[in-house]
């Protein structure tokens, strides 16, 4: 990637306590030693099955879980921030630049609030405004970016449908002027043409105000619709990562490569082409030795068995892959 980085990640790694007593502990590794970098004004994917640890590395970049091992820093220009050492005053005004859009925007919303206060609660928490009138002046600019009118801003949620009610989950998201921006399936619980009018909305508002999207999915078609580059996940670790073209039009990880054609197809010569995934992902709490992929990839040798596979670069630029096979399997002759 080029250009400058705002997120950049070495190593990190979130892990959990589970379990009760001296000898039940175990540590779940949700996040295992994962290197990124997301570029300033990007809209970055992070896809994956459930369960592969997308949102916790969202939620670990926005310092809502505690970062466990590895670094992670944020550099906007103005500040610059070890978010694994984010604490006190600096960890407040990093909630200012940073934010998150919730997957349901039903149970996302106050009931109680009506939708100018959902909006302004984010400046008043945060002591952003001295006067109710530029609050509501902010509310009612955000509010306008997002394609809501002054009407909407004196009902309560229960008056809006799923794609209205995102709306205004990402009016509240943006009010702060935050300059990251994690989308943890925002469009998920939304029908399909919503979900449309959703990431055009989305794209516009990157456009307009500048932002940084980190925009996790499982669904591949829309991150191919919206995303600049994306990183594939698998139990904790990064598989592959790739500028969006390079990784739809040549991936190299057996894992990408069964996600990919998972993807339904109207071409009939397409049928029977499908690499399917035997079993399960692992438990997080017991994962397998060597590459963490190996008990379900059909290529798997007995190097893949013991050996972790790194990051290497591929032969285009941005292009990453951990698969010691790679080059063998997927290299045209």
């Amino acid at each position: 990637m080029s250009g400058d980085i705002l997120i950049r990640a070495d190593g990190l790694s979130v892990g959990f306590q589970i379990g009760k007593g001296m000898f039940n502990k175990q540590i779940l590794k949700a996040v295992d030693g994962v290197t990124v970098e997301i570029e300033k004004g990007s809209f970055f994917g992070l896809v994956g099955e459930s369960g592969s640890g997308k949102t916790t590395l969202g939620r670990a970049l926005l310092k809502a879980v505690p970062i466990t091992g590895g670094h992670a820093r944020y550099d906007d220009g103005e500040v610059q921030y070890d978010l694994a050492e984010l604490g006190g005053t600096e960890l407040k005004d990093y909630r200012k630049r940073a934010q998150l859009i919730f997957q349901d925007p039903y149970a996302a919303l106050s009931p109680r609030m009506t939708v100018r206060d959902i909006i302004a609660e984010p400046l008043e928490v945060m002591g952003l405004t001295s006067s109710r009138a530029e609050t509501d002046e902010k509310v009612r600019e955000i509010a306008a970016k997002c394609r809501l009118n002054l009407e909407h801003l004196r009902r309560f949620p229960h008056a809006f449908s799923g794609g209205q009610r995102q709306r205004i989950s990402i009016a509240r998201a943006l009010v702060s002027d935050p300059k990251f921006v994690v989308a943890d399936e925002s469009v998920a619980a939304l029908d399909v043409s919503i979900q449309a009018d959703v990431l055009n909305l989305l794209k516009e508002l990157q456009r307009d105000l500048g932002l940084t999207f980190m925009f996790i999915s499982h669904d591949l078609s829309v991150v191919a619709h919206t995303c600049d580059h994306v990183a594939v996940m698998y139990l904790g670790r990064l598989v592959e990562t790739a500028p969006t073209r390079t990784l739809f039009n040549a991936p190299k990880h057996p894992y990408t490569k069964a996600l990919f054609s998972a993807i339904p197809s109207l071409d009939p010569d397409d049928r029977g082409k499908t690499q399917k995934l035997e079993g399960e992902i692992p438990s997080p709490t017991n994962q397998p030795s060597g590459c963490k992929f190996h008990t379900r990839c059909p290529h798997a040798v007995d190097r893949c068995k013991v050996e972790e596979p790194s990051l290497q670069h591929a032969e285009a630029e941005g292009h990453e892959v951990a698969c010691h096979r790679w080059q063998e399997l997927f290299e045209p002759a």
